[in-house]
């Protein structure tokens, strides 16, 4: 077993631990009303575009996510959160030397031992979520779980569909497809757009996410016999018809949207052994993105 299939696994322990934990966590977390920003890399960003629509659909606050590399200096956020599964991200560990002393500033980190324990003013560690794969998986959905949590939006029934997503199998022909599309609406789409990035980490894929209402906008030609869309969340009105009249593979999705991603975890592993591909080892990729001075 991989180690990106291992610690894909222990998701569900993972989010209920943090679950369990979240109250220790709040004084350092948003407030209610507090007008915030979230920022990391790679999936982080993905996560943190999630967190940002939850938090902003469910009343909390106003709420954005960017890449670190391209915070607006220009705007005014009471707090900034950071995501970093290393601690040791240069955009990240840059972006917070820049906002100290002007905008309070909260990491969520896997590793205690890092360069960012000092970059943030407050800190989460999430040291049981932390991975030896290059690959992310269940940190970013652990820290998700964490931000889920303090917003009320967490239950035990996405643990158990996550249960699920381990056990159940992928649909028929969905390993062999040579494209793949994710789709999803409002915090949804951040999930697709990670599930498509997991997809070209692991096994080289040809993967692409969009929102579902922009999908028809383009994205629809390349869909074709021998692709496959798959939906986070529930679809719009007619789009999995028109999937189908296309030839591709629709794959609605069933579950709680978070325990969905896991489902696509497996499918990026699946698909990597299936085309005699390691995921530990994807291409061109390090663990941490550390730049040179």
């Amino acid at each position: 077993m991989t180690h990106v299939e291992d610690e894909l696994r222990d998701q569900p322990e993972c989010w209920t631990r943090t679950a369990a934990q979240v109250a220790d966590h709040a004084q350092v977390l948003p407030a209610l009303g507090e007008r915030v920003a979230l920022v990391g890399c790679g999936t982080s960003y993905f996560m943190g575009q999630a967190v940002a629509a939850l938090r902003e659909t469910s009343g909390a606050g106003e709420t954005d996510a960017f890449p670190a590399s391209e915070f607006p200096h220009g705007r005014r956020y009471d707090r900034v959160v950071a995501l970093t599964r290393s601690g040791t991200t240069t955009e990240v560990l840059d972006l917070l030397a820049r906002l100290r002393g002007h905008t309070r500033t909260t990491a969520i980190t896997a590793d205690p031992d890092t360069p960012v324990m000092t970059a943030a003013d407050d800190l989460v560690v999430l040291d049981h979520a932390d991975e030896r794969s290059v690959v992310q998986t269940r940190f970013a959905t652990t820290a998700l779980t964490l931000l889920r949590a303090h917003l009320g939006l967490h239950t035990d029934a996405v643990v158990a569909d996550a249960r699920t997503a381990l056990e159940t199998q992928l649909p028929e022909g969905l390993v062999d497809c040579g494209q793949f599309t994710f789709l999803g609406r409002g915090w949804t789409v951040g999930l697709a757009r990670e599930a498509a990035l997991k997809m070209r980490e692991a096994s080289l894929s040809w993967a692409e996410a969009y929102p579902a209402m922009e999908y028809r906008h383009g994205p629809v030609s390349v869909s074709t016999t021998g692709t496959a869309t798959w939906m986070f969340g529930e679809a719009p009105e007619g789009l999995a018809r028109q999937v189908r009249d296309t030839g591709a593979l629709w794959v609605p999705g069933r579950l709680d949207p978070l325990a969905e991603l896991v489902l696509a975890q497996r499918l990026a592993v699946a698909v990597a052994a299936a085309r005699g591909l390691d995921p530990d080892r994807p291409r061109h990729l390090t663990r941490s993105v550390i730049l040179a001075p």
